[in-house]
């Protein structure tokens, strides 16, 4: 039998503060009032130390409400529109939900909470930051299962709070904060050199999206926006040993080598020159970021140009790739969106961040039972919605290498997506002893690039799929006849071809309609040039002919949005 109760626990003490959001926040908020709540909110599982009452756990969880500025953060907005200020209370209240059951609950309970609550959307003009759910036995807690709003935490804030609040439990004093609060983050971020970060910031990103592959995955079966995928958890002991070996035989980071493993071979697989690739917690490089309470959760996007010999030679370059990423991850997100909007406007492609690594390897954690640490292993965990192809997270990299990775089902069957994992690995054990050839990575890890078929192009650095084009264009146009060709030789572009029947249109219609409808098909991209005829020649798959016909309008289409 399960009782479950609501305590209301109040709190005050802290500074009443009022201010612009910080540029994460104002990212963060842009999600969550774009995502579905699932996706975009947060959540984490703390244990209770043994000992512990009920009271002395939400006493220790008052203390942190009142000790850090974010939790007591909510953003004022008018209907319709994204909050641009946030307000920090003096004082207030926040509930907890005791799931108090008289006898053991099952493995995976208090997660299950804590998603459950992730699938409610958070009112940021009013909303407390978390939900929080006690779960008891008897009495006796036992663990808190927490969901957050994006808004006011991440994942490293999450960890800041877990080790605050082990530490209030065990009666030590915490020092003062001194890591930026939210509001002291957007006065930095005000400054001169903050503005100058920024303007720098929007410069990286937009010469990646100018010249990198729109998309990684852009292949056969690549479709939609999202892809439901299964969770898969990598534990390997194999795997530590050899990063380890790795990071002493070269003598780079361990984080920067599992890094530059995962790029080879993600580069490797979809048969890319260079591996793009969003790195969201690596914006807390900073000292007073380090530890700060609040949503910092900016990606840092990574550009690695694979076209090197060697695994070694890829090492060398990743770490000044990363670098420049981290370095460029503080931003005006709605500046950004808005350059990223006009930018793929004009190139004709669709910016999709389809892969993403998160190393959260830093952050305190359980070390790993001797009896959970295996040679190899991977298990199959439970499927989620995500706006990605590929998500990785490290969780641990000694003594273990432990980490998730979520791929689309429709680009790796299970036996691939479980290869890619061991093939990681085996990449690392080979990195061990002597340099690898790149050209040697089938070999080494069993992971092979993808076949695409021979209607796909390289065209302006992204894989694409003329007959695609055609497709989707003549569909966005309500069926008009297309044929898409390769430019001419001295142009990187496609070329495409329309027959309008004698209706008015235009190359700007024309590439507004294709643009309209390039969400979720990475391997279209907007040709260079649109050239409108009447009718389509008998010999309709002939550029040649084609070119007969009478030429009405051509263009670029690049002038304005219909």
């Amino acid at each position: 039998m399960t009782k479950t109760y609501t305590v209301t626990v109040r709190y005050a003490g802290g500074e009443q503060r009022r201010g612009p959001v910080t540029m994460g926040q104002a990212n963060m908020i842009r999600c969550m009032l774009r995502d579905e709540p699932e996706h975009i909110n947060i959540h984490a599982v703390w244990p209770v130390p043994e000992g512990t009452g009920t009271e002395s756990a939400i006493d220790a969880l008052r203390a942190l409400v009142v000790r850090h500025e974010a939790l007591r953060t909510t953003f004022p907005h008018a209907p319709g529109e994204a909050p641009r200020e946030q307000v920090v209370a003096a004082e207030g209240e926040f509930t907890v939900t005791v799931v108090d059951h008289d006898e053991q609950p099952p493995e995976g309970h208090a997660e299950d909470l804590a998603r459950r609550d992730r699938v409610g959307r958070f009112h940021l003009d009013r909303d407390f930051g978390l939900r929080i759910s006690l779960v008891a036995v008897e009495g006796v807690p036992l663990s808190v299962a927490l969901a957050a709003s994006h808004a006011v935490t991440d994942i490293s804030a999450l960890s800041v709070l877990e080790e605050d609040w082990h530490a209030l439990l065990a009666g030590r004093t915490l020092p003062a904060v001194t890591a930026f609060t939210p509001l002291d983050l957007a006065a930095e971020e005000a400054t001169p050199g903050g503005l100058r970060r920024s303007e720098a910031s929007l410069r990286h990103w937009e010469r990646i999206i100018r010249t990198g592959p729109q998309a990684m995955f852009a292949e056969p079966g690549a479709v939609g926006a999202e892809v439901e995928a299964e969770q898969l958890t990598l534990r390997s002991l194999r795997g530590a040993q050899a990063l380890a070996l790795v990071a002493e035989r070269t003598g780079g980071l361990p984080s920067t080598v599992l890094l530059t493993a995962w790029c080879a071979l993600i580069a490797h697989r979809t048969g890319q020159s260079s591996c793009v690739a969003a790195v969201p917690t690596s914006n807390r490089f900073l000292p007073r970021l380090a530890r700060s309470v609040n949503t910092v959760s900016q990606d840092a996007l990574l550009s690695l140009d694979v076209r090197v010999p060697s695994f070694d030679a890829l090492l060398r370059k990743a770490w000044g790739a990363a670098l420049n990423a981290y370095r460029h991850s503080q931003f005006d997100a709605v500046r950004l969106w808005e350059m990223i909007d006009a930018v793929t406007y004009e190139r004709g492609s669709r910016f999709a961040r389809d892969v993403v690594f998160n190393d959260v390897s830093t952050l305190p954690t359980e070390p790993a039972a001797d009896a959970d640490r295996p040679e190899l292993d991977v298990v199959r965990g439970p499927a989620q919605v995500l706006p990605a192809r590929v998500l990785t997270f490290v969780d641990e990299t000694t003594p273990v290498l432990r980490l998730g990775m979520w791929v689309d089902p429709a680009l790796f069957t299970p036996d691939e997506a479980e290869g890619f994992l061991t093939g990681l690995v085996r990449l690392l054990e080979a990195a061990a002893t002597e340099d690898v050839p790149l050209t040697a990575l089938t070999g080494v890890t069993g992971v092979r690039p993808v076949e695409r078929g021979a209607g796909w192009r390289l065209v302006d650095g992204s894989w694409v799929s003329p007959p695609e084009v055609a497709e989707v264009l003549s569909g966005a146009l309500g069926g008009v006849p297309v044929h898409v060709t390769d430019g001419a030789p001295d142009e990187d572009g496609l070329t495409a071809f329309l027959a309008c029947g004698g209706s008015p249109l235009t190359p700007e219609e024309a590439h507004a309609a294709l643009m309209d409808a390039l969400p979720g098909r990475p391997g279209v991209l907007a040709p260079r040039r649109y050239v409108i005829v009447r009718d389509a020649p008998a010999e309709a798959d002939r550029t040649s002919a084609w070119l007969g016909q009478r030429i009405l309008r051509e263009g670029a289409g690049r002038d304005r949005r219909s």
